[in-house]
């Protein structure tokens, strides 16, 4: 690094400029090599495909699905379906990226002006906090408006979402704000807080 000495240990404008340009490169260079979720677009009707070719190449994923009860002419049975249509998590470095984009199925990684944008660990666990109980839950659209609360006591207590209420029954909406899905589980206004 070149560093311009106007007068004795005082460093020139250009020199300050030089070290916090180094410093933003060392920080983007460290960020490509750190494991973090991202959203994976995938083609229609392929987030289990996507899933399941993601986890034979080594890499963690996360598809959070929900049950509902699917009813044909001559039978009804309970089916798993994606609660995010169309989207499947990963985490891994982004340098890695084209082992992601090479899997059949993958239209794209979620982001903006053609960058994979991470998602917030907070908001992956959140939703796999969610799946991994016993409460019912459905997708939901996404909320620009609301209270944002945080759940003090039951399996989802720390999780933080938006309140929503519908007709005398309080909900809880989980966001994952990158790709503008969310899902909603009923709860009891006791349970939360204002954050």
């Amino acid at each position: 690094m070149h560093e311009a000495v106007t007068e004795p240990g005082v460093r020139s404008d250009f020199a300050v400029r030089t070290v916090d340009n180094v410093r933003r490169q060392d920080a983007a260079r460290d960020d490509g090599f750190l494991p973090r979720w991202y959203a994976v677009r995938t083609r229609a009707r392929h987030e289990k495909k996507v899933r399941d070719q993601l986890v034979d190449r080594a890499i963690e994923t996360f598809l959070p699905v929900a049950e509902r009860w699917s009813q044909w002419k001559d039978r009804k049975k309970k089916v798993e379906f994606p609660l995010f249509p169309g989207y499947c998590f990963a985490r891994f470095p982004l340098i890695e990226r084209l082992r992601v984009l090479n899997v059949f199925g993958v239209a794209h990684l979620v982001g903006m002006n053609g960058r994979a944008e991470p998602i917030g660990d907070a908001e992956i666990d959140g939703i796999q906090r969610l799946v991994s109980t016993t409460l019912r839950y459905d997708p939901h659209p996404f909320l620009a408006e609301g209270m944002e609360v945080e759940v003090i006591r039951g399996p989802l207590a720390g999780v933080r979402g938006k309140l929503l209420r519908k007709d005398r029954v309080t909900r809880l909406v989980l966001a994952v704000t990158l790709i503008r899905q969310a899902a909603v589980v009923e709860i009891h206004p006791a349970d939360v807080a204002p954050v």
